[in-house]
């Protein structure tokens, strides 16, 4: 069972661990004792963050893996990489994300925000998931958001919103399908011993958004000062990640460290199902017989 204090001896895997809170995240698993793998696109930061971790921890079981989420060919590749590495997964927290003001397609041709922020997540976990399984008990964290909040129901008629692209909308529509995948993986998983929830980390002065350009950079600078650091950002994971009184709570969404209310699109089993089926489609991924 994962503890709030001691991990020693469990593997863990974070996403996004380079800044803001996923390295808050994963600073505090490596406190804990746990084997770490961090996931990071940026070489040169990932082993900055890699030294700083040991460092500030010194727990020195701590792994970098490299791999652009915008790449179906790369999430495979460090996928196979974390399955040679790591005998036994207990915990996998999925928190990479972007937010583009402007549509942009992946390598694969997919709409950036929705193939980074839904797709990764899906596709990432799905490789693993076998691994997590077999080392249950084992949870899975997606870090979703209160945005999904500021759309309707998911819209398949649109999923990579080609036809109008407004940034923030198109951001909630990809914290929506990180709900959606989060209940609809928790039915798959009941019984497994594997239990998987969504979080809300709240308003964080981190990097996410930045890669806009100067005025973002600037405009991210000056609401930063109300916004919360990434220590606080990342309590409400940690808290769904670590806390024993979790133990077998699975399906469920979390803000501010308690279980929170979500939007009706997101309670939406249909729509949970039929995401499934896309996503499955969009990253070539054969549903199990």
């Amino acid at each position: 069972m994962l503890s709030a204090m001691d991990l020693t001896g469990k593997s863990c895997i974070v996403t996004g661990a380079t800044s803001g809170i996923g390295e808050a995240t994963a600073m505090t698993l490596a406190a804990a004792g746990a084997r770490l793998g961090i996931l990071c696109r940026d070489p040169v930061k990932g082993e900055r963050t890699l030294q700083q971790i040991r460092r500030e921890t010194g727990n020195d079981a701590v792994q970098l893996f490299r791999a652009d989420l915008a790449s179906q060919a790369e999430i495979r590749s460090v996928a196979a990489e974390i399955l040679a590495s790591f005998p036994q997964i207990h915990l996998l927290i999925n928190n990479a994300g972007v937010v583009n003001l402007k549509f942009s397609e992946t390598v694969d041709g997919i709409e950036t925000t929705f193939a980074v922020n839904h797709l990764a997540y899906f596709l990432l976990t799905q490789l693993l998931l076998e691994r997590v399984s077999a080392s249950a008990p084992a949870r899975i964290v997606n870090v979703a958001s209160d945005a999904h909040k500021f759309v309707g129901p998911f819209n398949f008629d649109d999923p990579q919103s080609r036809t109008q692209y407004k940034s923030m909308r198109v951001y909630g529509y990809s914290k929506l399908a990180n709900i959606l995948f989060t209940r609809e993986l928790a039915r798959r998983l009941e019984g497994t011993g594997v239990t998987v929830n969504a979080v809300h980390p709240g308003a964080v002065a981190t990097g996410l958004g930045t890669n806009n350009g100067s005025f973002a950079k600037a405009l991210t600078s000056v609401l930063g000062i109300f916004f919360k650091n990434p220590e606080q950002g990342a309590a409400t994971s940690l808290h769904v990640a670590m806390s024993p009184e979790l133990e077998g709570v699975s399906g469920h969404y979390f803000a501010k460290s308690r279980e929170a209310k979500i939007s009706s699109g997101a309670r939406d089993d249909a729509a949970a199902t039929r995401l499934w089926t896309l996503s499955e489609e969009m990253t070539g991924l054969t549903p199990p017989a």
